[in-house]
């Protein structure tokens, strides 16, 4: 499913116009970015949280030039589903 299908599936939903829900979504979306980019995580009770994980620093390799590199330490986004979100899809049944 893309952004667009979500914006039209909760357009038709609440009969609310495509371009105001359009930008609900984008400022969402935004709230959820800058959120995890000042250090914050974002929880959504029943749905998930979303965080940041600290990957450590690592060697790795330059194989066109067959050399090593250091890949610096960095964070990165994570999305842990709620327990009620992963049981209702698993048992749902197709």
């Amino acid at each position: 499913m893309t952004k667009a299908e979500i914006v039209a599936e909760i357009a038709s939903k609440t009969n609310i116009e495509k371009v105001a829900v359009q930008q609900t979504v984008e400022a969402f979306m935004d709230a959820v970015k800058n959120s995890l980019a000042n250090g914050e995580n974002v929880y959504l009770r029943g749905f998930g949280s979303f965080t940041t994980k600290r990957r450590a620093e690592k060697t790795g390799r330059n194989i066109s030039k067959n050399t090593t590199i250091i890949i610096p330490a960095h964070n990165i986004p994570a999305f842990k589903p709620a327990k009620t979100f992963v049981n209702e899809v698993k048992n749902k049944v197709k």
